[in-house]
């Protein structure tokens, strides 16, 4: 039987990302998640407005929507949980969509602006 080694990342381990490299990766993941009515990825959008890592490698986003009627409210959270679930080192994700602050297209980064004309 196999025992589990070092489950929690001490710095030390090659093996192991830290909390800032697992969240890294998480933003790189995001950065391939897109509203498919919006050709810039949700992370550029600012739809993403926290993402907790904890020593013990669960992760928990707190992301919203464009709007409310938004027509992937369904599917896009868990997707990108999934997403995140799938990334070396994480043991566990939790997406939580939040209205709280509203999104506006101020909360876009440059990059999302420039993309979309918006500079």
């Amino acid at each position: 039987m196999e025992q589990e080694v070092n489950p929690q990342p001490t710095g030390s381990s090659d093996s192991v990302g830290s909390a800032d490299q697992i969240r890294e990766k998480i933003i790189e993941t995001l950065k391939g998640c897109y509203d498919p009515e919006i050709p810039v990825d949700i992370y550029e959008l600012g739809l993403v407005y926290d993402i907790d890592v904890t020593d013990s490698r669960t992760v928990e986003v707190k992301m919203t929507l464009t709007s409310p009627m938004c027509p992937v409210a369904e599917s896009l959270p868990p997707e990108v949980e999934s997403k995140i679930r799938a990334i070396p080192d994480v043991v566990s994700a939790k997406v939580e969509v939040v209205w709280d602050p509203p999104w506006t297209m101020e909360n876009m980064s440059e990059a999302a602006k420039l993309q979309l004309g918006m500079l």
